[in-house]
């Protein structure tokens, strides 16, 4: 199996993608690992200037920033590490791609380059939540705030599928996030929805509400990307400066450091579990292949557990699952 990574898009490119993808080749020497980009910028990061084995640089001259317009971006960088990324897979070349570049320019490539899945008129960003119930999946969190109820259904069809076969949860529960858990209740997209998902081939429960999310109450939470966008990174900021302030409370003072002594390996579980890097990447769903968008901050360990999700994606073969479902619809 071939994952391309785009060595070139996020916060600490190329160094901390180049870093990703050596751990990556070390933990899964069945794969190889294509980095995309400029090759003397990537040969940098590498030790002694070398590759593994398993290694290889597929040379992309130009970089697509987060400022840029994404579609005439692409158009317009014909040779851009994500759009050579993309045209990997579409080729295939590999099997999968990876990115932490710009969340715009990754879709607009994978619109443009691989297509949509038939049925599907809008794809959506799927992410994993942490909860006390492990991980939930969330989606759209970034593709389409401008949601149709026919949207809303078809992230409920493909975020079950991933529930099930990639996070492994049987027969996953389904919800519409709303301002309120009955009937009735919310916007006129919502409602719509919910008539939708009640006729649904799915496990649909209802409405949940945003503090039913961290419970663990639904699998799969569907929202358009506007609202969800809003959610995901209002869960990152609270979890950071909960954090924060737990720290800066029991080091205060003497007494508070040694209790924090004996309590420290429990905080480590609890900032391991909330810790977005532990889930890689997220899923762009709806599209004919397999694109794993990272957050734009993301690190070596991010990079390394993105490139796990995009395996898991390929072996299971999401798309074909998500096609083979809409046509028995």
């Amino acid at each position: 199996m071939k994952i391309a990574l785009d060595a070139m898009g996020g916060d600490y490119a190329p160094a901390e993608i180049v870093q990703g993808a050596f751990r990556a080749a070390e933990a899964y020497p069945e794969l190889h690992i294509i980095l995309v980009g400029q090759k003397d910028k990537i040969l940098e990061h590498a030790p002694g200037n070398t590759l593994k084995t398993n290694m290889e640089i597929y040379e992309a001259s130009e970089v697509i920033t987060m400022d840029e317009q994404p579609a005439a971006a692409i158009k317009k960088k014909k040779d851009a590490s994500i759009v050579v990324a993309t045209r990997l897979v579409k080729e295939g070349y590999a099997q999968a791609l990876v990115s932490a570049g710009s969340t715009g320019a990754q879709m607009a490539a994978a619109l443009l380059v691989l297509g949509r899945i038939k049925g599907i008129n809008r794809p959506a960003i799927a992410t994993v939540l942490p909860t006390l119930k492990k991980g939930k999946l969330l989606l759209d969190v970034g593709a389409n705030p401008d949601a149709k109820p026919e949207n809303l259904l078809q992230y409920g069809i493909m975020g079950s599928i991933y529930a099930e076969q990639i996070l492994g949860l049987e027969n996953p529960k389904v919800a519409l996030l709303n301002i309120g858990s009955e009937e009735g209740k919310g916007n006129e997209l919502v409602r719509a929805a919910y008539d939708l998902f009640k006729e649904a081939p799915f496990n649909f429960i209802g409405n949940i509400e945003g503090r039913d999310i961290p419970y663990g109450m639904a699998d799969v939470i569907v929202c358009d990307a506007y609202v969800g966008n809003i959610v995901l990174k209002t869960i990152e900021g609270m979890a950071s400066s909960l954090f924060e302030l737990i720290k800066e409370k029991i080091t205060s003072n003497t007494p508070r450091k040694i209790g924090a002594m004996l309590i420290k390996p429990g905080l480590k579980e609890i900032a391991q579990t909330l810790d977005y890097s532990e889930y890689g990447g997220a899923p762009l769903l709806g599209v004919n292949g397999t694109s794993i968008i990272c957050h734009g901050s993301s690190k070596a360990k991010a990079i390394f557990n993105a490139v796990r999700v995009a395996k898991e994606c390929v072996e299971i073969n999401i798309p074909e699952k998500i096609n083979n479902s809409l046509e028995i619809i």
